[in-house]
């Protein structure tokens, strides 16, 4: 398959050099280092189709100019010289990346490449495959490691490929590109006196809620009997119903999709709980910067939602969203914080109340385009309810949460873990959410 092809892509860039990891690698870093060795979970991917009918030869300058631009895609992670040292990032100037060529379903190709975890000091954190059809290359597969991009850092990765592709790689057109922002600089402004500032800001909101939140929302255990093997499982929710009665209340509200589905997500907890105030951790893209918009980082951090239900959950969910509009702001600003002052403070306020605290319980709308509020008709949101599946797409046997909402294009999905929530229960989860979403929209 190989004959022929590239096997590498020879790259040199500009600048070099070590430096923290800046705050969302850490925070990643910390994920993966709880959920190994199932850390190929953070893996993902992205397939190009191959603009105007490139050479591979072509596609690899495209591919070598991408990681020239961008120093992320060159980076890696520095091994601690010592017990106990800070694990920090690694720049470097030239490299070889491997190409695997292969044949078939470009998505079957991004699942083969991304279910094996990274070797996060040794291997450059992008995987390159070309697909081809014939002697043709169709599709160009990317797969990240997340201590290099987020889903918005692949996408500006990907933008920028295309681009290259259709100026022919190396051409001079990508000279007059304005310089890309790099995360080892970003590294060094979170170190500095501005961004110590942020740091402390977001710093103070988290010690205040850590303060009055649930030490946790998941927090016994059921009988061992009732987990399932492996622990970790996924439902994906498909759910046109559930859609449109979202874009409904948000017309009807003046709210987001994503603060609508944030909303009804908490008081479900709540109701599932008994908590009368949720505490979720909602992902944040963090990008409002002018020098971090469109950077090839990862950025994305969990931020603190805090909601109080009343009574368990006993508050309208009118009432609810109300509430929840400025709760959500709170929670995005303090998203963007140092993950060294999040654990003083968890090891700080833990001790303080003698239990640890730890919501475990995410959000991630991983949708890259909110849809929109929308009026839409009752008598066709109740119809579209007969189109309502439910699949199980994943398990594993680690995972660094107990309770995982994803938004995506395909739905509405929850990984939990059965140890504290049985599979049972995860599907109810998601049926109860379209019910109440339905229910409101139509009232």
């Amino acid at each position: 398959m190989n004959a022929g092809f590239p096997t590498h892509v020879e790259f040199a860039g500009p600048g070099s050099g070590t430096a923290p990891l800046t705050w969302g690698q850490r925070a990643i870093w910390e994920a993966i280092e709880r959920t190994a060795p199932d850390d190929h979970y953070f893996n993902f991917g992205r397939v190009l189709k191959v603009p105007g009918g490139r050479t591979a030869g072509e596609i690899v300058e495209a591919l070598a100019a991408l990681i020239e631009r961008h120093g992320a895609l060159r980076t890696r992670l520095g091994e601690p010289g010592r017990s106990g040292a800070e694990p920090y990032q690694r720049l470097e100037e030239k490299g070889r990346l491997p190409v695997t060529v292969a044949a078939g379903d470009p998505d079957r190709v991004l699942g083969e490449l991304a279910a094996r975890r990274f070797d996060y000091a040794g291997e450059w954190p992008m995987r390159v495959a070309l697909v081809l059809d014939g002697d043709r290359v169709t599709h160009v597969v990317l797969v990240f490691c997340h201590l290099a991009a987020d889903g918005l850092g692949a996408e500006a990765a990907v933008r920028d490929l295309r681009m290259l592709l259709l100026r022919g790689g190396r051409g001079g057109d990508r000279l007059r590109w304005p310089d890309a922002s790099q995360p080892i600089d970003l590294a060094r402004w979170q170190a500095g006196p501005e961004g110590r500032k942020a740091a402390r800001a977001a710093a103070a909101y988290w010690e205040s809620e850590y303060r009055r939140i649930p030490p946790t929302m998941f927090s016994a255990p059921r009988d061992a009997r009732d987990a399932a093997r492996p622990p970790i499982w996924r439902a994906l929710l498909h759910s046109p119903a559930l859609e449109s009665a979202v874009r409904s209340i948000a017309h009807t509200h003046a709210a987001s999709t994503s603060t609508v589905l944030l909303t009804a997500v908490a008081a479900l907890v709540g109701r599932f709980t008994g908590h009368e105030t949720c505490a979720m951790l909602p992902i944040a893209a963090n990008r409002f910067r002018r020098d971090t918009a469109n950077i090839v980082a990862t950025m994305s951090q969990e931020g603190l939602f805090t909601l109080d239900l009343g009574g368990g959950g006993a508050s309208s969910f009118t009432d609810l969203l109300r509430s929840a509009g400025p709760a959500a702001l709170r929670a995005y600003r303090s998203a963007y914080h140092d993950p060294a002052d999040r654990n003083r403070i968890t090891a700080l306020v833990g001790s303080e109340r003698g239990m640890p605290i730890h919501p475990y319980c995410c959000f991630n709308d991983m949708r890259f385009a909110d849809p929109g509020p929308a009026a839409c008709d009752p008598g066709e949101i109740t119809a579209a309810l007969a189109r309502t599946s439910v699949s199980w797409p994943m398990s594993q046997d680690k995972l660094n949460c107990r309770f995982c909402v994803h938004l995506t294009t395909e739905g509405v999905s929850l990984t939990a873990d059965t140890r504290y929530l049985p599979r049972p229960d995860i599907e109810r989860f998601l049926l109860e959410l379209e019910s109440l979403l339905v229910e409101t929209a139509v009232r």
